[in-house]
């Protein structure tokens, strides 16, 4: 329109992790600087980079006093600094208070013509600004998301550059770079989410294209470190009989859950037993969700903890070998360590003994989110009969007593059963804290004694900043690091540093976000180092393993697709496309194979087992295959919770019909292999 205002184009560095963004980001500031404009912004993850932002700055020429934290400043005062450059992380840029906000406080700093940079340094921290939909509902738009792009939109002159090697693993997720031009007038669709729907009915064939067009158009760059040298050495844990013995347990024990929580449902009336019809649709999801959430961590952690004892070996064999070694974990438990802590009393407090096992969360979960709340029936406007929960006169819930007596046996039941431990405690035990550097997001942790008394022991950002000079010094040669580790740090054979042993870098836990999977990976592999790493992802042969691995696979192809213009660089040569269980021919073949199921040919279960086991209906009333079937995520899910002899008798029959989806789709010609670079030995161009 008229009164419209005219945005300068921003340019986004997506270089891999390691190959010297912090760098990049401090050249394109001190190119203004040197051209008299004194103000720039510098957004980042967290207050820790603050350091990493200053050394990057400082290698180029400039004063650790140029770059100054916006903490210095309450939310409601004016920023006196005449120049410099203001550093904050997002969480701070998305905080407000009903008379001020730190958005408000950064424009007027920088003033109504501020042509300024502003650097997004980890810009995928914005990544969720548009919003998104589970399973239960629409989700809004994360706060620092926001903030992000509204600073944009109030310094329409500002020099914008978004600065990640991750900068999305959702085409969602790129709703922040708003100045690249990928939407509005001028460009192929009429807003963002026009953009966002037909690149994501495009698939990952379109998400390539995008990344090619951006840097066709010179608005986007995405360099890597080579990864000639670099070694990757699968380190496979085969459960033992034990191990299997005690998973099936837990199978079982989970499957008895189940089975009372579907009881819990039809007692407290969220569920018509008669009817067998949903009274309260809201309590009844809330309740599957929670339970099946808790389930799939439940046996993570139990995966994690069976593969220590593969683990453990292979890392003494390492530091025997002069080799420095670096485990990537996501899990900390501090949440249950926190919820433990506030149970207890002040003696107890004094002479602690807690008990941190993954069989914890099972007790957490029914005691916290087992449904006991009593509800009772109401009519609509429309006369539906639903329910809703029951307040004594004094508006207390009214807890049905049936309901937690079934809680309260089955709490008793998990007592019982075999203890766990959880795998960055156990790694901390058998190897001590004067051996092994820690740097998690957790601000405290319990650490046993060699007589088996426990200490609490407190923690900050500053100790990790402690723990990771140990490592690279060399006094500590084994070194953990969680997510809050995961962005920013080096870890690798800096020749700046002591310690330049060869960094074995073992992928204990990679979780679900493929984002945070490669920020880890980075942390080994970097520039000006001695030596390349060793990547040995550790993985064990539960079928039921493959529902993180195929999650990760998928995302890394997005993630390869939207900052590299190819699917097949997102896993950095770690994953391989066989890892993504999720492709359209795993789909396919899991219809095949429900089919199978419904008709009673498979080998590896029956309808009416598999459905008493997963909770998965894949029939409806009459028998008939449902049209709405499970989806692949969701039966990975179940198949993660059930038998292992099971789960390896349904995966091998699943893995036949991949297999004929894809030898199908080759003999047709229609297989979708992505971007293809093919060799020739003379090119001619016939028409331009």
């Amino acid at each position: 329109s008229a009164e419209g205002t005219t945005y300068r184009t921003g340019f986004f560095l997506g270089d891999g992790t390691g190959a010297g963004k912090g760098r990049q980001n401090a050249a394109c500031i001190l190119d203004q600087w040197t051209r008299g404009s004194r103000r720039h912004i510098w957004v980042s993850k967290n207050q820790p980079l603050f350091e990493d932002a200053q050394r990057d700055w400082t290698a180029l020429g400039g004063l650790p006093s140029d770059i100054i934290e916006i903490s210095k400043w309450k939310i409601d005062q004016r920023i006196l600094a005449p120049e410099g450059i203001l550093f904050l992380p997002y969480a701070t840029l998305r905080s407000a208070r009903s008379d001020a906000s730190r958005l408000d406080q950064i424009v007027e700093w920088a003033g109504p013509n501020f042509e300024g940079v502003i650097i997004f340094d980890e810009s995928h921290e914005m990544g969720g600004v548009a919003g998104g939909e589970n399973s239960l509902m629409k989700t809004e738009g994360s706060l620092q998301g926001i903030a992000g792009v509204q600073l944009q939109n109030r310094l329409p002159r500002a020099r914008v550059l978004y600065a990640s090697a991750t900068g999305a693993s959702e085409i969602n997720n790129l709703a922040y770079a708003v100045r690249l031009g990928l939407w509005g007038p001028g460009t192929a669709f009429a807003d963002r989410e026009q953009f966002i729907t037909r690149i994501r009915e495009g698939g990952i064939a379109a998400m390539e294209l995008v990344a090619r067009d951006l840097k066709a158009t010179g608005l986007y760059i995405a360099r890597a470190l080579s990864f000639t040298g670099v070694e990757y050495d699968i380190l496979q844990h085969e459960l033992t009989p034990s191990q299997i013995a005690i998973y099936d347990q837990y199978a079982d024990a989970w499957s008895i859950i189940h089975q009372n929580l579907e009881d819990a449902l039809e007692i407290t009336g969220i569920v018509d037993p008669i009817e067998n019809k949903t009274l309260n649709s809201m309590a009844k999801a809330a309740a599957r969700s929670r339970f099946e959430s808790c389930k799939q961590r439940f046996f993570g952690q139990v995966l994690l903890s069976f593969k220590l004892e593969t683990l453990i070996p292979e890392i003494d064999h390492h530091l025997k070998q002069n080799e420095s070694v670096v485990v990537q974990i996501v899990t900390t438990g501090e949440a249950i360590l926190d919820r433990r802590l506030k149970q207890l009393d002040p003696e107890e407090f004094a002479q602690l003994d807690i008990d941190l096992s993954p069989r914890e969360s099972i007790v957490d979960y029914l005691i916290r989110a087992f449904p006991t709340c009593q509800m009772q029936e109401f009519a609509d406007d429309q006369g539906n009969v639903m329910s809703r929960p029951m307040f004594d006169p004094e508006g207390r819930p009214i807890h049905n007593q049936a309901a937690i007596e079934i809680r309260d046996a089955l709490v008793e039941q998990i007592c019982a059963m075999p203890t766990i431990e959880t795998a960055l405690d156990a790694l901390i035990t058998h190897y001590g804290t004067e051996h092994l550097a820690e740097v998690t997001g957790r601000s405290k942790r319990l650490v046993k004694h060699a007589d088996g008394s426990q200490r609490l022991e407190p923690r900050s950002a500053r100790t990790n900043l402690a723990e990771t000079a140990a490592f690279m010094h060399g006094d500590k040669r084994i070194l953990t690091f969680s997510d809050a580790g995961g962005t920013g740090r080096s870890y690798h054979a800096s020749l700046d540093h002591r310690n330049q042993q060869t960094r074995i870098h073992f992928l204990l836990e990679l979780g679900w976000r493929a984002d945070k999977a490669i920020q880890g990976i980075g942390r080994t592999h970097r520039t000006h180092q001695a030596q390349p790493p060793v990547f040995r992802p550790v993985t064990t042969n539960c079928k039921g393993e493959s529902r993180f691995t195929s999650t990760i696979a998928r995302r890394l192809d997005t993630l390869g697709a939207l900052t590299r213009g190819q699917r097949q660089t997102g896993g950095q040569g770690i994953f391989d496309a066989a890892d993504n269980l999720e492709s359209i021919y795993a789909k396919h073949a899991l219809h095949d194979w429900y089919v199978l199921l419904a008709s009673g040919k498979l080998k590896s279960t029956t309808l009416k087992d598999f459905e008493r086991t997963t909770g998965l209906s894949i029939t409806d009333q009459d028998g008939i295959l449902s049209e709405d079937l499970p989806p692949i995520q969701r039966w990975l899910n179940r198949l993660l919770a059930m038998r292992i002899a099971t789960q390896d008798s349904i995966f091998e029959e699943f893995m036949a019909l991949v297999e004929t989806r894809v030898d199908a789709a080759k003999t047709a010609g229609k297989y979708d292999i992505g971007v293809e670079t093919i060799l020739v030995e003379s090119a001619e161009i016939l028409s331009d």
